[in-house]
């Protein structure tokens, strides 16, 4: 599963591989310039500063691709969910490959992607309180396509109000339990009665159903995965139908994820809500695929945390400078070395071990696979895009440097 090994030989200062003993001086601030006017050329993973997350063009795009024609040929529709990357230059590559949209868990994240014009976005969480209903109404009034959910009478009605004062009419999905008791009206009548209420209203426009069973999303083995899933959305798939023999126009039976995208057609949703194809991550990986039973092979981890050797005064043992504010986890993995066991070992630190095997160098670079993409993309600035030990693209996410509220 993992791939080849990226544990890189340390260079001269400013050196890169091509010229690994041509001498330079420090050139963080050229490498800085550079990027800004959005000029790649002469930079390498070595000049980049650490931790920091890397992506690989060539397995991104085949993750990608590979998700695009198995929705395409089997007729399911995508709308790709940001909050794994947080990034308009990713989203703008999944719906150029097909994706009739984006969905976003955040209201901050709507507003990122309704920004850079993004159309056809789907606020997955219901916004609840007056900031984030008054938020998502100026999100429709600025683009029609917008749509939100809805999972209680009361958020339909302030909605409604809401929307009556901005003069517009935007869709809003019922979201329906599917396992999950964090978030989902119950479905069957229950579900009926609320999708009426939204219907009902002078200012909303009924968009359809919405059920994310995350608790299938991770099940291991895909038979047992697809047990599970059947077992959480077929209820919600029923509401739909219930709504649509009461009368209700119902365009949108909208769930599923990476684990579940070639069950859930099967199932009867319309359009699947993956994220973590892209990147991938050390969880994922374990759940096993539809023809590996242990490993999940579909997609390849295209994500990586690039970190530096900064200390090493014990046997087989080196300290990294990805800790706790990197979002290091022991259930990460290192790269090419699948023998090396992740430590934490606080703010600032991480710890690698090993028993037997090569020594790690002072100042090496070292790549580790995530374990939980959303936490770790969510405390970094960029993306850095590699083709091999070049990089070729800085993709801005969503972060520090953006909204307040992320």
């Amino acid at each position: 599963m993992l791939l080849a090994s990226t544990v890189a030989a340390p260079f001269a200062l400013g050196g890169n591989p091509t010229t690994p003993n041509v001498k330079k001086a420090f050139r963080y601030a050229e490498i800085e310039a550079k990027i800004a006017r959005r000029d790649f050329t002469g930079i390498y993973k070595e000049d980049l500063p650490t931790p920091s997350m890397l992506v690989e063009k060539a397995v991104i795009e085949r993750n990608l691709r590979h998700m695009a024609d198995h929705c395409k040929s089997t007729g399911i529709d995508l709308r790709a969910h940001c909050k794994i990357h947080k990034s308009t230059d990713i989203a703008r590559r999944q719906i150029g490959l097909g994706s009739l949209g984006i969905c976003c868990a955040t209201i901050a994240e709507c507003e990122l992607m309704v920004s850079a014009g993004i159309r056809n976005v789907l606020y997955t969480c219901q916004p609840a309180g007056k900031n984030k209903i008054w938020r998502g109404i100026l999100l429709a009034a600025k683009d029609p396509t917008f749509m939100m959910v809805a999972d209680d009478p009361i958020t339909a009605d302030l909605l409604d109000e809401a929307a009556a004062v901005a003069r517009i009419k935007p869709a809003v999905l019922i979201d329906l339990y599917a396992g999950l008791t964090r978030a989902g009206h119950a479905t069957g009548q229950p579900g009926l009665e609320l999708a009426r209420r939204i219907d009902s209203k002078k200012n909303l426009k009924f968009g359809g159903v919405m059920g994310y069973s995350g608790a299938a999303s991770h099940t291991k083995g895909w038979q047992e995965r697809r047990r599970k899933s059947i077992e959480d959305v077929v209820p919600v798939v029923e509401t739909a139908m219930l709504c649509k023999k009461a009368g209700l126009a119902t365009p949108i039976i909208t769930g599923g994820s990476t684990g579940t995208y070639n069950i859930d057609k099967e199932i009867g949703i319309t359009e699947l809500q993956a994220g973590s194809y892209v990147f991938m991550d050390t969880a994922y990986m374990k759940v096993g695929g539809k023809s590996d039973p242990v490993n999940y092979t579909d997609f390849q981890p295209s994500l990586t945390v690039m970190t530096t050797v900064i200390s090493r005064n014990h046997p087989n043992q080196v300290t990294i400078d990805c800790g706790n504010k990197a979002m290091l986890k022991p259930t990460d993995q290192v790269k090419g070395r699948p023998d090396v066991v992740v430590e934490n070992q606080g703010a600032e630190y991480g710890i690698l071990k090993w028993n037997e095997g090569d020594e790690l160098k002072l100042g090496e670079r070292v790549e580790l696979y995530c374990t939980n993409l959303d936490t770790s993309t969510n405390v970094y600035d960029r993306y850095y895009v590699s083709d091999g030990d070049r990089i070729v693209d800085v993709w801005p996410i969503m972060g520090r440097a953006g909204a307040v509220q992320r």
